[in-house]
């Protein structure tokens, strides 16, 4: 091989090698942020405490639409709405929140944890050992029959021993409220999004209202324990994408609290009414459900028929 081949065979191989190296180099120096990450421990066992985190890449405490929380929704393996939180990020745009496993975490299996900010989404997954269950009472062992005596002295019979009345014993996530395991009150359970987002605050009286409410009348009850687990799946559906446009649009925001006040003015009956059975909560719950849909449905299309008649 001619001189000038080989020179040209040594150019080319550095032009390769230093084309690598480069490549390589920037590819580290330049590492893909995502819009939205969430991280958390692969496993936790009842009682841990649950840690998620993460990073919003384009949050802006100075930009209104680059400022909302972040929406973190916990997903049970059987599809069932835990809980949903709504931490807001620090101004790097870094976001954490713990809460203590149990509760309405009861199954065993891969919990999924989804978060939004805006229209940016993203998830993981973590393992959860379960909750124990209710423990059986063990039988109380039957008392041994003593020898019989001689026939000079016969011992008196011993009094049977009175069985014990007991409570029963609820488990993890439950409470004993006249004589039934119901419910516990969730600490820091989801909030009211939208009446939160219409209000500003979840310090505003109409936000105490509803969570007064929630936790001291509804919940003490199987039925209305069993009423929100439904109700949650529904309303959490929505909710953090209608609260999310109202903190975006101050009119929309607007129309929803002036739609929400005779919602509010009607659940305040059950202030003032002494609810002591599940027939009563049934009875009532029921009759502000009617209440609702009288104003909401009933009476707008009763006004548009009579406006139409008069045409």
């Amino acid at each position: 091989m001619k001189l000038w081949g080989k020179f040209f065979l040594a150019f080319l191989s550095l032009s390769l090698l230093s084309y690598g190296v480069s490549g390589v180099a920037y590819a580290d120096g330049h590492a893909v942020v995502e819009p939205i990450s969430v991280t958390t421990e692969e496993f936790y066992a009842e009682g841990n405490t649950i840690t998620i985190s993460g990073h919003v890449k384009d949050f802006d405490t100075s930009d209104d639409q680059k400022s909302m929380d972040v929406t973190i929704t916990i997903v049970a393996p059987n599809g069932n709405l835990v809980t949903v939180k709504q931490p807001t990020p620090n101004s790097d745009g870094d976001y954490s929140v713990s809460f203590k496993a149990g509760g309405m975490m009861k199954d065993e299996g891969d919990y999924t944890v989804k978060v939004k900010w805006g229209a940016q989404e993203n998830q993981t997954v973590f393992k959860y050992g379960g909750s124990s269950g209710t423990p059986v009472p063990e039988a109380e062992p039957e008392p041994e029959a003593e020898p019989e005596a001689e026939p000079e002295a016969e011992p008196e019979a011993e009094p049977e021993a009175e069985p014990e009345t007991t409570q029963p014993i609820c488990g993890p996530g439950t409470v004993l409220k006249n004589g039934l395991c119901v419910a516990e009150q969730q600490q820091g359970g989801g909030g009211c999004l939208i009446a939160t987002a219409a209000f500003d605050s979840e310090l505003a009286p109409q936000i105490q209202f509803l969570r007064e409410l929630r936790d001291n009348t509804v919940l003490q009850t199987q039925s209305g324990s069993a009423f929100m687990t439904g109700f949650n799946q529904f309303y959490y559906s929505f909710s953090p994408t209608i609260a999310d446009y109202e903190r975006e649009n101050p009119a929309f925001k607007e129309t929803v609290k002036i739609a929400i006040t005779p919602l509010l003015t009607s659940l305040a009956i059950l202030n003032y009414v002494d609810i002591d059975s599940e027939e009563e909560m049934l009875g009532y719950g029921i009759g502000v459900i009617l209440l609702n849909i009288g104003m909401y449905f009933v009476a707008p299309a009763v006004i548009i028929f009579k406006i139409k008649n008069r045409k």
